[in-house]
């Protein structure tokens, strides 16, 4: 059972907790209250200040310094690893009006490629384990689909295949697993039209199926979401992406009915489905039905995922604020009433895996309060689903918040410790800022981890590797083998050298195929020695196998 607070006590204690002992500089601006949180200036996450010896480096050692050979004096079996290392570090990558890729629509396949090669080694680089790829933003396909037509974004004509010819979607998966990252796949439910998306093509569901679609003044297309063939399309569509690719992740952005401002302020113009509900006898009032539409859709798509690959996660990244006045303090665009958007209930029902609130606000905003909002949304967590939110990076840019991302991060860290993790949006801003880039790999993201487990997806853990060791020189050679390799999406090498404490690598399974490693022996100048190892297998719902301890002498 969830211990239930007030949101503001748990604001406070956390503060209290994170930013008592750094050393802070004001940020917050002369309209807001002084007692307010203030930013940390240096931050790094709290480590226990414990002089540690050198295990980075190789010892000089010399042949009669090392034994002939390594025994294994115990073998202890554990169900839990010695450490925990699991964290979910995702970013968006946008394709609507080419946000993050391509770089242009029209782009020669290699260049594409490239620049998709470009971002995940990025990624990859800085310790990320999932990527959030934009494969449907305007009822197009980056993909080939037989469904839906190719994208603008993609080609530069709708209906216009790559060339040379290659299938992007199977690309990014194969490479984002050979880097040892989940892809989830990033659709817009029902959004017809951008207004970047060129001219209205053949190809698109705006002539091929007008009779689903409704105009908006901004000039955008939108597909009312009251329509049995609009739900039937998209459920399609996620369906036959869950069937044909080794996706690890279904996901929807905030875009449900639009945003009101897309008609100039009017209301969405679906008189004629909502004429037809009433005239056969529908009791509820127009707010209620539409959110019905809505919330029938998302348990639909919800059944449909689990019901052809029971490890692919389904998640939405909903607007950060449920409704002014949830909690107490929050005001600003009510999702509820104007998107018919319930993502409450969405998360109170166990409908979806993970829940990416946008909380793109700074943690000194009182009325759309980050601490406060992440707070609310975890409180909201009923069926113990992932609370993810996602993170404003560029905040970073603007002046006297460079450090909000870290204390964000921080901030999630401290709410989230049984459940950690974030999605990062713009990655734009992390790119083109090396500084915080590099900080950012030094501190927060300075190990790689684990994707957090979903048991009530799976909760049956694979079976242990069997572990092999063999000294030659100063270089321990470890091999395993392991009973069903098709279980397996990871594997966990866990070791300890004397007088320090546990550390690991995780080691993807595209790139030990071999199942081989090594580790040095004897490190540092002290020639400090290689005491215990072990290791894990993982499998594609985050779920760790028994830890078999092996005492080395």
């Amino acid at each position: 059972m969830k211990t239930t607070i007030s949101y503001s006590a748990a604001v406070l204690v956390l503060f209290s907790l994170l930013f008592s002992s750094c050393k802070t500089k004001q940020t917050v601006q002369s309209s807001t209250p002084k007692n307010q949180p203030e930013v940390v200036e240096n931050p790094m996450p709290v480590e226990e200040k414990e002089e540690q010896p050198d295990t980075t480096k190789p010892a000089e050692v010399t042949k009669e310094e090392l034994p002939e050979e390594v025994t294994v004096k115990e073998e202890i079996i554990k169900s839990e690893p010695p450490l925990d290392v699991a964290e979910f570090r995702a970013a968006w990558i946008a394709t609507v009006a080419n946000i993050n890729w391509p770089s242009r629509s029209g782009l020669p396949t290699a260049q594409q490629q490239g620049e998709a090669i470009k971002l995940l080694d990025f990624l990859a680089n800085h310790n990320y384990n999932a990527v959030i790829f934009q494969v449907r933003p305007q009822a197009d396909a980056l993909y080939q689909s037989d469904i839906e037509s190719w994208s603008y974004f993609l080609t530069g004509q709708q209906g216009k295949a790559p060339q040379p010819f290659y299938d992007p979607l199977t690309f990014w998966i194969n490479e984002a697993h050979k880097r040892g990252m989940e892809l989830h796949v990033w659709l817009n439910p029902y959004r017809a039209y951008h207004t970047t998306g060129g001219e209205i093509s053949a190809a698109s569901v705006v002539k091929t199926n007008p009779e689903m679609v409704v105009k908006l003044q901004n000039g955008m297309y939108w597909m009312d979401p009251a329509r049995k063939d609009v739900q039937d399309r998209t459920t399609a569509v996620v369906e036959d992406l869950v069937k044909r690719y080794d996706v690890d992740g279904i996901h929807f952005d905030d875009y449900f009915y639009p945003y009101d401002s897309y008609n100039g302020g009017k209301d969405f113009p679906d008189d004629q489905t909502w004429n037809t509900y009433k005239n056969t006898g529908g009791k509820l009032s127009r707010g209620d039905w539409r959110r019905k539409n809505v919330d029938d859709f998302i348990a639909r798509v919800g059944k449909v995922v689990k019901k052809e690959k029971n490890f692919v996660k389904f998640g939405i990244s909903p607007f950060g604020i449920w409704r002014p006045g949830y909690p107490q303090s929050i005001a600003g665009y009510d999702q509820y009433e104007k998107l018919y958007a319930d993502a409450k209930k969405w998360i109170n029902e166990g409908w979806v895996d993970y829940l990416t609130p946008q909380l793109y606000w700074k943690t000194d905003q009182i009325a759309q309060s980050f601490p406060v909002l992440l707070h609310w949304w975890e409180s909201e967590n009923t069926k113990d689903r992932h609370i993810w939110p996602g993170i404003n990076a560029g905040l970073i840019e603007e002046e006297g918040y460079e450090n909000e991302l870290f204390n964000q991060l921080m901030i999630t860290r401290g709410m989230l410790a049984d459940d950690p993790g974030a999605v990062l949006w713009n990655l734009k801003a992390l790119m083109n800022d090396k500084e915080t880039e590099k900080a950012l790999a030094e501190s927060y993201f300075r190990k790689p981890a684990l994707v957090p487990p979903s048991p009530w997806m799976d909760n049956k853990a694979p079976k242990s590797p069997e572990v092999f060791t063999q000294l030659d020189g100063n270089t321990l050679r470890i091999s395993w083998e392991h009973p069903d390799q098709n279980d397996v999406f990871r594997w966990v090498l866990y070791f300890q050298y004397e007088g320090s404490k546990w550390d690991f690598k995780i080691l993807n399974k595209a790139q030990f195929s071999e199942l081989k490693t090594t580790l040095s022996y004897l490190v540092g100048e002290k020639k400090i020695k290689l005491s215990k190892i072990g290791m894990t297998a993982v499998d594609r719902t985050g779920n760790q196998s028994d830890f078999k301890e092996i005492i080395l002498e």
